[in-house]
């Protein structure tokens, strides 16, 4: 492909190259980088991808986009931003794959990776095809799954995501749109055929600087979708609708003003079920996932579907046949007289909805064990704290992925949310003695909630990355007598 072609959408500031050049490929990691690619230096928040124009050149790079003028002699485009560029080459590279294929986005704190699951299997249920799916338990094309390292991948990646979705026959895509991801220009150029809009609490406090800044990030989702739909229960519900460019339907389990209501709402042990009530509809919906928190992911589902042209009474059908997601509200079969439930809860609002959830069908106590991430937004451990402590019955505090921050002070952080409070707790920093112990403490009927890991099957300790699958985790107490790990290590 030629330079010019590629750099045809770019708003550059100045080029010293030949556009007449062809290029090999588009590459912005020098360790993936090929004799004749395109290097594309984005600036990160470990490392800038301008440092590395002189490895980019001495592997062969046939030119160089950037944001600053190169000291290297190399033919180079100037642009003002790099990351906007990537985006902007990767789609030109890729054909433009977004144009081939409907996109559905879904944002919010909680919620994002149920709702694209069922997305897409209530897609391929209604059309007989296979549809692709872009997410945090990974990328899907079909039944294959792909290897993830983020949430959303880079636009680069992205891209070529599509164009595999494209050339193996999806009609659609459908992703989590992370506020990263939007902030970072990760989705750029795509034009969503689909926005949905789950929910939004406190969470990446960290990267943005306010709730609010979190909220406009989310937003501009809508701004680049064709349809939306959107939580009308949700505070920010407004703010999304304002920042929407094509039409807009609301859902709501509250709400009879909204588009589509949820009516005589019924929440089991294993599934809900609920009315879904369109103007001149109304249709009854089960879904096998337990909890409110399934009510409006499967609500964001059916709507949707209903944007994209299916028939209500057919996506109810479909629903009925959707399962559940690895990590979320996930029941581990453990043969014994309680249940051990794994969820990814790792907000406030997401560890007060699942423990909410066991408590409405356990017989015995609610136990949740916990911890919260390293290197993470702070402000949010002791609103954990305290939600659990509010909550459970019992509480046992640990690590979650600690990175490189101190596991103890994390925990302190916890613990300041847990002053005062009548509820039974312990600590123990060790993940896999605190679910050892957990599991001691189980006794008929009672559910252990162990929440913040799910779908991970490791843990981040320092700047390493150990195996941990809490699946495994739990399976190992049950090959042998309980009470006999209190020795165990990581």
């Amino acid at each position: 492909m030629l330079l010019g072609e590629l750099t045809s959408k770019l708003d550059i500031i100045t080029a010293n190259a030949d556009m007449g050049a062809v290029i090999g490929g588009v590459c912005f990691d020098t360790r993936r980088l090929k004799q004749g690619d395109l290097f594309v230096a984005v600036r990160g928040y470990r490392s800038d991808g301008h440092d590395f124009i002189g490895s980019a050149l001495e592997k062969g790079a046939a030119c160089v986009i950037c944001e600053s003028e190169p000291a290297e002699d190399v033919a180079y485009v100037l642009v003002k931003d790099s990351r906007a560029a990537l985006a902007d080459v990767s789609a030109a590279w890729f054909g433009y794959p977004a144009s081939k294929i409907k996109v559905i986005g879904v944002t919010g704190t909680n919620g994002k990776t149920t709702v694209t699951s069922l997305v897409k299997q209530v897609l391929e249920t209604l059309t007989g095809k296979k549809a692709g799916l872009i997410g945090t338990n990974g990328n899907m094309i079909g039944d294959t799954v792909l290897h993830t390292e983020r949430t959303t991948p880079e636009s680069y990646e992205v891209q070529e995501l599509l164009a595999d979705m494209a050339a193996a026959g999806c009609e659609y895509a459908v992703m989590e749109v992370t506020s990263h991801a939007l902030y970072l220009e990760r989705v750029r150029g795509i034009e969503f055929e689909v926005g949905l809009f789950t929910n939004l609490s406190q969470d990446h406090l960290d990267f943005h600087d306010s709730l609010e800044e979190y909220a406009k990030i989310k937003a501009r989702l809508f701004s680049n979708s064709r349809k939306s739909a959107i939580n009308a229960d949700d505070e920010y519900a407004s703010l999304m609708a304002e920042n929407a460019e094509g039409s807009v339907i609301t859902y709501s389990a509250k709400d009879d003003r909204a588009d589509l209501v949820a009516k005589k709402i019924e929440l089991h042990e294993d599934r809900v079920g609920f009315c879904a009530l369109t103007i001149g509809n109304l249709n009854r919906v089960e879904l096998a996932i337990p909890g409110m928190i399934s009510v409006y992911n499967a609500l964001s589902a059916i709507s949707a579907a209903i944007l994209l042209g299916f028939d209500i009474a057919d996506v109810a059908a479909a629903i009925k046949s959707c399962k559940g997601v690895k990590g979320r509200a996930e029941v581990v079969h453990t043969g014994g007289d309680f249940t051990v439930l794994i969820d990814y809860a790792h907000t406030p609002d997401a560890l007060a909805s699942i423990i909410s959830t066991v408590r409405g069908f356990a017989r015995g106590r609610v136990i949740t064990l916990f911890g919260c991430g390293g290197d993470r937004d702070s402000k949010k451990r002791p609103l954990m704290g305290q939600i659990a402590a509010q909550l459970s019955d019992y509480v046992f505090v640990t690590s979650d992925n600690p990175r490189t921050e101190n596991p103890a002070a994390i925990i302190e952080n916890i613990l300041a949310g847990m002053k005062d409070t009548a509820t039974i707790y312990e600590v123990i920093e060790n993940r896999r003695e605190a679910i050892y112990k957990a599991l001691d403490t189980c006794s008929t009927g009672d559910v252990l909630i162990l929440a913040g890991k799910g779908h991970e099957t490791y843990q981040i300790i320092g700047t390493e990355k150990r195996d941990f699958d809490e699946r495994d985790v739990v399976s190992d107490y049950f090959r042998y007598e309980r009470g006999q790990h209190s020795g165990s290590k990581l």
